[in-house]
């Protein structure tokens, strides 16, 4: 069977695949166990033989789709990773095929060209000065820079790794002292925390921000966090600010956070994995104002820009920062030769990196920016509409009114019955959503990101989330 030939099953099936799930033809959600799955696959045979082509590649085929998890399910409201634009999932099989690994120009000038005009327009929308595609000019004027990454945690360590390196510069060489902190809200992301450890710094050094009951920072409280590490002697690497939280979907105030960094000289962190794509909409981008008082940034494509996971970017003010954070050295990649581009290589801690920017143009491209921007609209839109809803429920409680496309609520129980229906809810597999802790109370969790989803099917949620505790606990 060619390679064309086994395509058309694959997209074939792809296309099948769609169908079901927007018309809610299957569940959401499907878990059987590992060795279940093994068996369902026959992977052992198909390893064994090499023979997964033709009609076997296509059963393969159905057996694994009709085992993955239906994000384009109408009721899937579980997690923050996007339903990708199907011209970008051809940009994820065209990288596949080609295999440019383009950390280094030469093998993929294609890929490459496309990253650097995709990071190019992250940086204007930001507000920062973009690289200049004359590679000779770099870092003759002040301009900002960036890569794409695989994956929003990766990207948060690139970006402390710099705001380290930065800070001291002798400690990529010589190691970290001990009087290293970073300033963050017990919100973060838990890739800050792993990336303190991870680098040296320790998951005890990051000091906590003070919240409000909902989880943003206390502007007004900044300076006691700030003087608790004076006050032991420490050198703050960064502060960072969540735009928005992972957990409930709020924006720290950009604004103020990044006046108080620049009057203290601290390197200011906006973790935008989720929230900052609201730059591309005029209505909600009033949350990352002045965003371009940060020091860095980023920005996860897979979540809110419809691009197939995984697609991360770190951005920064000054490139300067980044080009030094690393600085590798091989002489099989590093020496004198003919350079027309730009190798990415020195600005991340992967080597070999996947030509990220071609499936995220393509996204991008197919919706173009009022697409994106209306997307973003519509689903922070219904998630207005859904608290709105879900707060005139008597039985309903919710916690935080929201700024983005998260909302957390809970049912008139105790936490223990909050997992309980969630449990339900994926086994009966009309609904997937997610859970968080809020003020030692737990809460259930959605994620409005399908662009198929209405407020009908929150209603219905809100309906088998009824029907789920009268079948669990009956009177």
């Amino acid at each position: 069977m060619s390679f064309f030939e086994d395509g058309k099953k694959v997209l074939s099936n792809l296309d099948s695949y769609y169908n079901e799930s927007i018309r809610k033809e299957k569940k959401v959600i499907r878990q059987r166990t590992i060795s279940e799955l093994h068996h369902k696959f026959d992977l052992s045979t198909h390893l064994t033989k090499g023979d997964l082509s033709d009609e076997r590649l296509d059963s393969f085929l159905k057996a694994y789709l009709d085992n993955t998890t239906r994000l384009h399910h109408p009721g899937y409201f579980a997690h923050q990773v996007g339903i990708p634009h199907s011209t970008g999932a051809l940009g994820s099989l065209i990288d596949g095929f080609t295999n440019n690994a383009m950390a280094i120009y030469e093998m993929g000038p294609a890929a490459a060209a496309i990253e650097f005009f995709m990071v190019n327009l992250l940086l204007k929308k930001i507000g920062w000065q973009p690289m200049p595609t004359d590679i000779e000019k770099r870092l003759t004027f002040f301009h900002g820079g960036g890569v794409l990454t695989h994956g929003g945690s990766l990207a948060n360590m690139t970006a402390l790794l710099a705001a380290r390196n930065h800070l001291d510069t002798t400690i990529r060489e010589e190691g970290n002292p001990s009087d290293l902190v970073i300033l963050a809200p017990e919100s973060s992301h838990y890739s800050i925390a792993k990336t303190a450890g991870i680098i040296g710094i320790g998951e005890n050094n990051v000091i906590a921000l003070e919240t409000d009951s909902c989880g943003r920072v206390k502007v007004s409280k900044l300076n006691n966090s700030f003087q608790t590490a004076v006050n032991k002697g420490k050198r703050i690497v960064a502060l960072v600010a969540n735009a928005c939280s992972t957990g409930t979907g709020l924006y720290d105030s950009i604004d103020e956070i990044a006046d108080f960094c620049s009057e203290k000289g601290i390197w200011f962190h906006v973790d935008g994995a989720h929230g900052a794509s609201a730059l591309f909409s005029n209505k909600y981008k009033r949350y990352l104002n002045n965003i371009q008082k940060a020091d860095s940034m980023i920005i996860d494509a897979h979540k809110m820009l419809r691009t197939p996971g995984i697609c991360a970017a770190l951005l920064v003010k000054d490139a300067a920062a980044l080009d030094h954070a690393f600085e590798p050295k091989a002489s099989y990649l590093f020496h004198e030769k003919k350079q027309p581009g730009f190798d990415f290589i020195g600005q991340v801690i992967e080597c070999t990196k996947a030509g990220l920017g071609l499936k995220f143009y393509m996204s991008f491209a197919a919706l173009g920016e009022k697409g994106m921007a209306d997307y973003i609209d519509n689903t922070y839109d219904l998630t207005r509409q859904a608290f709105e809803y879900i707060s005139a429920q008597p039985d309903f409680e919710v916690p935080c009114r929201p700024e983005s496309n998260i909302l957390c609520f809970r049912f008139d129980a105790a936490d223990e019955v909050q997992i309980k229906l969630r449990d339900h809810l994926i086994e009966e597999g009309s609904f997937y959503i997610s859970s968080t802790a809020l003020n030692n109370k737990r809460y259930l969790r959605i994620v409005v990101i399908n662009p198929d989803s209405g407020l009908n099917d929150i209603k219905n949620l809100v309906t088998s989330i009824r029907q789920a505790f009268a079948t669990l606990f009956p009177k």
